[in-house]
């Protein structure tokens, strides 16, 4: 795994774990959760996660209304929350990571979506993800 998909899915981690257990951000970001080996050989990588954890908690009302805006036929608070966890990431990196290609976000958000969601989570990641790439391009 690449050191960018590792931060990615330590981000996507770290998200849901805020969201499901309402734990503060700075002791998440602590990641005393993680494998010591991780964060001694990763440190690029959990650099990278703590920029997307933080960056999406700091503009979560900004993250949450643009999913809300782009779910179909969708509630927002009956989307699973390993979903929603990967589209807050995802959703921060298109709104505020200009330097992050929007493809690559949006094919890490698919393959983080395959290896933790549903069978059909992929799917409807792209989907919402991929009209916020066309509402905000």
């Amino acid at each position: 795994m690449g050191t960018r998909r590792k931060g990615r899915v330590i981000a996507f981690q770290t998200i849901f774990s805020w969201d499901a257990n309402k734990i503060q951000l700075n002791d998440l970001l602590r990641f005393d959760w993680l494998d010591e080996s991780d964060l001694g050989k990763n440190q690029e990588a959990i650099d990278f996660a703590r920029l997307l954890a933080a960056g999406t908690i700091e503009n979560i009302d900004i993250v949450d209304e643009t999913i809300k805006d782009n779910l179909v036929n969708w509630k927002f608070n009956r989307l699973s929350r390993v979903d929603l966890s990967i589209l807050r990431i995802s959703v921060y990196s298109l709104l505020f990571r200009d330097e992050i290609p929007r493809k690559v976000t949006i094919d890490e958000a698919v393959d983080i979506a395959k290896s933790y969601g549903s069978d059909e989570s992929y799917k409807f990641v792209n989907g919402v993800l991929d009209s916020i790439r066309k509402t905000n391009e």
